[in-house]
């Protein structure tokens, strides 16, 4: 057993296999310097000056690194992947659609990963596409099969290497316009609103921030696990939308790597942006795994190899629709982190997670999830922020009746189990 499930997919992670801040560090800001997010930044760049820019990249990730460092917390201190603890949230069998919908986004996100370096290697160079993204594709998931130990090293190299490569491209940029003055004055050739660009900004890693836990179950102390975290998405990600959006708003390229290209940067792109994205990528199929694992019990590894030739399949696809992919991850996926949050708070914070409390299905997040969806789609606003809000309010409504329901079960009926006040 502890050959084939070294990353403890199905099993909390022991305290002596636990890693210190820096490694930890590290595998966060590897999975937050994503190419895709400075595609993100570019699209803002758009239609926001830098004013603009800047107060919605600072409440968007402040909003999105606050989420994801509470459930980095929940996740070193419970040691449990993101499916066990929406085993407890959810349910035994209700945990599998959660499951199925976390792990079939990141093989999605591996897919534009995918896409972004072979469109990136075939504009520069004229190599056959289909032929980049297999050989992409299959290099990629053979180091993800490696897990933990793998994303760290990865990461270690890919996140000095692009914040480097990034903050010399933004000075570069700056410089062609006249400086940072003439770069604040610039315009964006569209417009674009505080609740669209929010929207994009929170949703372009919603969906890798509810999976956090994944890798803080191995961060050695509650603290590491949030403080790792936090500084990853709230410094990390409004880092690399920044890389995406000072060269747009520039030169007036909406993609980092004709931006990049057009800075006279070719091979230094290919090898750093290459590194970036086969880091971040390697961290959706790891977390990918660890969900398919959590339904078929099958071993994580095994899973990966499964995972790499769908999400290399369906790269082109996912990769012509990332707005849409966007919209789609803030409205569904954000309730699920949210309840996970509620559950622990009001029921797991004191006494863990107890195995022989998880229900089959528990209404309460489900009816909860689909409120969020709701609320996410209907609501004005912000949807990632309205489906997270929502939920939580439902849940603990939810949870209050039917734990109230239960005690006064109990006072007629003594052969109820006494149940733990909320």
């Amino acid at each position: 057993m502890a050959q084939t499930d070294k990353d403890y997919s199905l099993t909390p992670v022991p305290k002596d296999k636990r890693k210190g801040f820096i490694p930890m560090f590290f595998v966060m800001l590897g999975f937050t310097f994503f190419s895709s997010s400075m595609v993100a930044g570019g699209t803002l760049g758009q239609g926001l000056n830098m004013k603009q820019f800047i107060i919605t990249v600072l409440i968007g990730n402040l909003i999105l690194g606050i989420y994801a460092s509470l459930l980095g917390l929940v996740g070193a201190k419970s040691g449990l992947t993101t499916h066990l603890l929406t085993s407890h949230s959810f349910g035994k069998k209700g945990s599998y659609l959660t499951s199925f919908l976390l792990s079939a986004i990141q093989v999605g996100w591996f897919g534009v990963g995918v896409a972004t370096f072979a469109i990136m290697v075939n504009k520069a160079t004229g190599i056959n596409l289909i032929l980049l993204i297999i050989i992409s594709g299959i290099l990629m998931t053979s180091t993800a099969y490696w897990g933990m130990k793998a994303l760290t090293i990865l990461s270690m190299v890919a996140v000095p290497a692009i914040a480097i490569l990034g903050s010399f491209s933004i000075f570069q940029a700056t410089d062609e316009v006249g400086g940072f003055a003439s770069l604040m004055q610039l315009e964006p050739s569209d417009t674009m609103t505080y609740t669209l660009a929010l929207s994009i900004c929170i949703g372009s890693f919603i969906g890798g921030a509810t999976l956090t836990a994944d890798f803080t179950r191995f961060s050695k102390t509650k603290l590491n696990g949030f403080f790792t975290t936090f500084i990853a998405y709230f410094i990390g990600n409004s880092l690399m939308f920044a890389f995406g959006m000072v060269g747009t708003l520039a030169l007036g390229l909406a993609d980092i790597s004709d931006v990049m290209f057009a800075q006279g940067l070719l091979i230094p792109a290919i090898i750093v942006l290459g590194l970036n994205i086969w880091s971040t990528n390697d961290n959706s199929l790891y977390t990918s795994g660890l969900g398919f694992s959590h339904i078929t019990k099958l071993p994580k590894n095994k899973i990966v190899i499964f995972n790499g030739l769908v999400g290399t399949i369906l790269s082109l696809v996912v990769y012509n629709n990332f707005i849409s992919w966007l919209t789609l991850l803030g409205s569904t996926i954000p309730s699920i982190g949210a309840i996970i949050l509620a559950d622990y708070f009001l029921l797991r914070r004191k006494n863990g997670y107890q195995e022989k409390e998880i229900k089959n299905v528990h209404i309460s997040a489900i009816i909860a999830w689909v409120f969020g969806i709701i609320a996410a789609n209907l609501l004005p606003g912000i949807p990632p922020v309205n489906a997270i809000i929502t939920s939580v309010v439902v849940y603990s409504i939810a949870t209050a009746v039917e734990y109230g329901v239960l005690a006064r079960k109990k006072e007629t009926d003594p052969s109820y189990p006494q149940m733990e006040k909320i």
